[in-house]
Order: structure tokens, then C-alpha cells, then sequence
């Protein structure tokens, strides 16, 4: 969330900022504000009255002393107190809705996004060429199909629309993804993590897709539970309420884990295939650094990004995201989008974002080092692999004439002894 001094000091830059991102993140302002107003003035006047009945209590006392009655002084006293209850109480409403009302305000947009909403995302860079083809390409789907190695319509029948059955040899490289992505990380000096994919609600609001993303996450009620859509959430909680040690940073970590994600609001689109499914797997990377170190963190955590693909020799373009595109937490992100020969055209399967302090300071991970206090920390994420669209990247842009897949190079020290082509 953000700083609420930054925004009681600096109200015009933090609109300002805010307008960026769309009149509906700029509105929540005023309200803040307002709250932030009101419960300065409630402690105000609560202190002054704590002031009025702790000299009271000491002239009772001296009265006392002096053979006096008090009882003028004890009643005056008694009212005090019941104006300071009925004052801590709205007090507490107050600092509950200025809570509600932080948690609602997304971060500020780094300066270098591109204005505007997501068609206003500029594209950065290309790299490879996309192949021409001698035959007509198949999209990921129909070659699938052909072999038997995705099964959508079971499973629909077994879990619902957007759930599928990968089989046989795409099983091998969605795992041979895994272990490509990794150990290339791990060489990186990112710590490999297994982490949980059901996360409490504290998790869910430190990461900032509560209470924005709600409606998109798969929630276990009865146990209080929800389903993670990236594993960015539980690597971001790893260290929820510690002080790092200054001289550990950056520290790196690379998860990988099932993630589950509604879909509201995508109905009819992208309903072929694996592109857009409630399930799917994906290797995220995660890194908590200094606040001066952040700007250069995300480049070379894009930079892994685009290492990958260009090893992989998936065709692919780098674009820096809007303002008006951005998720609540990020300030700026950068999109790696594939080039699809079926669709003949670029689609995202990577994203890294500089969240800043933002998840930081809703998750209370700060550092310290020999000097000074502590100090939160920058937060960011990006995926190294989202194995379901890179796979159908792969699928496409390898495919033979005869409706067979070649395995890229990289992959093939991670496959079956001498699987070379998917299908056979």
C-alpha cells in the first residue's frame, strides 16, 4: 500500500500519479484524505481530554489530601471519560475505513510507463524472425489432438470449461521446461522453492490482489484458504513481518507451483485450447532488493526473461506496459509476448513487475543493516516460464509438415533418452 504521510504531504503528485492509471484509481483520493483528516482531529481532541482527566485525577488527589470532597471533580471527571470512549470509538471506525480505503488505492505508476491504458503499451525491442512456413501451420490444439496429447473435452466433462488433460510426451516437456528454467535460475544464484499454493487471507492483501482481484480467486471457505493465481504470493510472504539482514541482499528466490485462476470476465475469449485455463503451471521468479536497487533489478529480471526465449528461439517482443495497464501492486512492467504462427501475432507469456515498496509495506518486510533503523524493502516478480503458453509457443513455431513437433535443443538434455519430435 501506499505511504500515508507521502499522500497527506504530497497530495497533487500522488493524484496526479493516480490519474495515470484511470479516473476510477484517482477517485479514491479524496476519500482518504477526508478519512486521514478526521481521524487526525479524533486524536486531537482524544488527547486533549486524556490531558483534561489526568490534571483532573491529580487535583481529586490534592483535594483528597487536603480534606476536601472531590465529588464535583469525580463527576466532571466520570463525563470526561465517557466522551473520551465514545471519541476512541469512532476513532476506531475511522482507522478501520482509512485501512479499507489504503488497501483499495493501487501504487504509483513509475514515471518511465507509458501513459495511457493497455493499447497505449510501447513495444521496446523484437528479437528472432518469425518463420515462414512452406506448409499451412496448424495451431498448438490440432496437433495436439492429432496425437492424443491434450484432452479438452475430457477434461470439461470431468472439471468444467478451461480445465485440460496434457498426456504423453507433453508431459515430458512441460517437465523438461521446469528443470530448463530451474537450473538456469539456480546459476543465477535464485533459490529454488516448492511453496505452498494454499495461502491465508493476510498473504492474499500483502500481495495486493486482495481486495482488487477477489472475483478472480478460487477461495476454500471453510477453512479460510485460497488458491493462489502465482506463486509471486507465497515466495512474497516467505518473509511477511521479518527484518532481513542488509548485507544478504538481493534475495532471490525461483518457485514453481500450480496456480488457479476464475477467468471473470473472459468469457468467449481464448476459449481454444490451453492458452486461457483455470489450472495451469508456471515457474516464477521473485526478488526482495534494496530501494535504490530496484530499477535495476527489474532490467535483469527481464533481461533472464528474454534469455530464455532467445535459447528456447521463440521469436518474441519486449513491451513496457501502460500506466492504465498495470496491476495494483506494480508500478512498472515490462510483457515478453511470443510469437504465435496460428494466430499471426505477438501473445504475452512472461510479465516482470517492480511492485516497489508496495507489497512490502502491507507485508511488513523491511532490512537493517550496522547502521540505522530498518527499512522496507522493493519487492519483484516475474515469470520465467508460464509452461502452458510456452508450450503452445513451442508447439507452433516447431511444428513440422507432417504435424509433428521438434523439441527445441535446449530442452533436449532434459527429455527421454533420444525423444527428439513430439508425437511419434
Amino acid at each position: 500500500m501506499l505511504d500515508i504521510k507521502l499522500i497527506r504531504n504530497e497530495p497533487d503528485r500522488v493524484r496526479e500519479a493516480l490519474r495515470r492509471r484511470g479516473a476510477q484509481a484517482e477517485a479514491a483520493l479524496d476519500k482518504l484524505l477526508e478519512l486521514d483528516r478526521s481521524r487526525r482531529e479524533t486524536l486531537v481532541a482524544v488527547e486533549k481530554l486524556r490531558s483534561r482527566r489526568n490534571a483532573a485525577s491529580e487535583e481529586i488527589a490534592r483535594l483528597k489530601r487536603d480534606g476536601i470532597d472531590p465529588k464535583d471533580k469525580i463527576e466532571a471527571m466520570r463525563r470526561v471519560g465517557d466522551e473520551i470512549k465514545r471519541l476512541e470509538a469512532g476513532l476506531k471506525e475511522v482507522e478501520t475505513a482509512l485501512q479499507e480505503e489504503l488497501l483499495q488505492v493501487p501504487n504509483l505508476p513509475d514515471p518511465a510507463a507509458p501513459d495511457g491504458g493497455e493499447d497505449d503499451s510501447v513495444v521496446l525491442h523484437h528479437w528472432g524472425i518469425p518463420r515462414k512456413f512452406t506448409f499451412e501451420p496448424e495451431d498448438h490444439l490440432d496437433l495436439a489432438v492429432a496425437h492424443d496429447l491434450i484432452d479438452m473435452e475430457r477434461g470439461a466433462r470431468t472439471s468444467g470449461s478451461r480445465f485440460a488433460y496434457l498426456k504423453g510426451d507433453l508431459v515430458f516437456l512441460q517437465f523438461a521446461l521446469v528443470q530448463f528454467a530451474l537450473q538456469k535460475l539456480a546459476a543465477k544464484g535464485f533459490r529454488p522453492v516448492l511453496v505452498p499454493v494454499l495461502v491465508r487471507d493476510e498473504a492474499m492483501y500483502g500481495t495486493g490482489f486482495f481486495p482488487t482481484d477477489m472475483q478472480q480467486v478460487y477461495r476454500v471457505e471453510a477453512d479460510g484458504l485460497n488458491l493462489v493465481g502465482t506463486s509471486e504470493v507465497p515466495l512474497a510472504a516467505l518473509h511477511m513481518d521479518e527484518i532481513v539482514d542488509e548485507a544478504d541482499l538481493p534475495v532471490h528466490y525461483v518457485g514453481y507451483s500450480t496456480c488457479f485462476r476464475r477467468e471473470a470476465g473472459a468469457a468467449g475469449k481464448d476459449t481454444r485450447g490451453i492458452f486461457r485455463v483455470h489450472q495451469f503451471d508456471k515457474v516464477e521468479m521473485f526478488s526482495f532488493c534494496a530501494p535504490d536497487k530496484s530499477g535495476e533489478e527489474h532490467d535483469f529480471m527481464r533481461s533472464i526473461q528474454e534469455q530464455v526465449l532467445q535459447e528456447l528461439g521463440l521469436p518474441y517482443r519486449a513491451v513496457n506496459i501502460a500506466a492504465g495497464g498495470l496491476g495494483a501492486s506494480a508500478a512498472k512492467k515490462y510483457d515478453l509476448e511470443a510469437w504465435l504462427p496460428a494466430q499471426e501475432r505477438y501473445r504475452e507469456v512472461t510479465s516482470c513487475s517492480n511492485c516497489t515498496d508496495y507489497q512490502a509495506r502491507r507485508l511488513k518486510v523491511r532490512a537493517k543493516g550496522a547502521k540505522g533503523g530498518p527499512y522496507l524493502l522493493h519487492t519483484l516478480n516475474g515469470t520465467v516460464v508460464a509452461l502452458g503458453r510456452t508450450i503452445i509457443a513451442i508447439m507452433e513455431n516447431y511444428q513440422t509438415e507432417e504435424g509433428l513437433v521438434e523439441v527445441p535443443a535446449a530442452l533436449r538434455p532434459f527429455m527421454p533418452a533420444g525423444m527428439e519430435v513430439l508425437g511419434r
